[in-house]
């Protein structure tokens, strides 16, 4: 009698253990599909917005992602700056952006200039631990001058890393989710 009592404590106490972890299981993150990066420099005032676009809707296939840009940034002007990832894939084209704002936490854009560029970036846009997420950025340009802007979308990067809340992607870690390539030019 006293093994059969053992026996069914431990099997309620088994039971009861599965099934706390069948109530609480671990929420999967899915990777969304990006096909599009998208940045748009409004600049403030006066003039028409530039429109940066990059799309790869075959991902690792062997296409190359096809990148354009609307416009010439004006020189000495500053642009307020809303990037958009996008899965054109799906019609209509489904707004990846919505759920890198939900999980602003996990997820930083960076702004990568090429060398000797004279545009300065800052973040306008924090998430509840108040480090930039970079959805939506301001851009200052100085004289007329033209390079390449990369944009990339970092998941899970180290926000407290040294130089990362002020765009600095060195030493973020975390993996790439989406990046554009653009060039660029600044005339007056």
């Amino acid at each position: 009698m006293k093994q059969f009592f053992l026996i069914a404590i431990l099997g309620v106490a088994t039971f009861t253990s599965c099934s706390d972890d069948d109530s609480n299981p671990v929420p999967v993150n899915e990777e969304e599909v990006i096909t599009t990066v998208r940045l748009t420099l409004t600049p403030q005032g006066t003039g028409t917005p530039v429109i940066f676009t990059s799309t790869d809707i075959d991902g690792d296939g062997p296409n190359v992602p096809v990148a354009t840009a609307s416009g010439e940034l004006t020189a000495f002007t500053t642009y307020s700056g809303t990037v958009k990832v996008l899965n054109e894939i799906e019609t209509p084209a489904e707004d990846i952006t919505l759920e890198v704002a939900e999980e602003a936490e996990d997820h930083q854009f960076f702004y990568v200039f090429s060398e000797g560029s004279n545009i300065e970036f800052s973040y306008n846009d924090t998430d509840s631990d108040g480090n930039p997420i970079g959805i939506e950025t301001i851009f200052i340009t100085g004289e007329a001058a033209s390079g390449t802007l990369n944009v990339i979308l970092r998941h899970e990067a180290n926000k407290s890393a040294d130089g990362v809340s002020e765009g600095l992607i060195n030493n973020a870690g975390g993996a790439t989710d989406a990046e554009g390539s653009f060039n660029y030019t600044v005339s007056n």
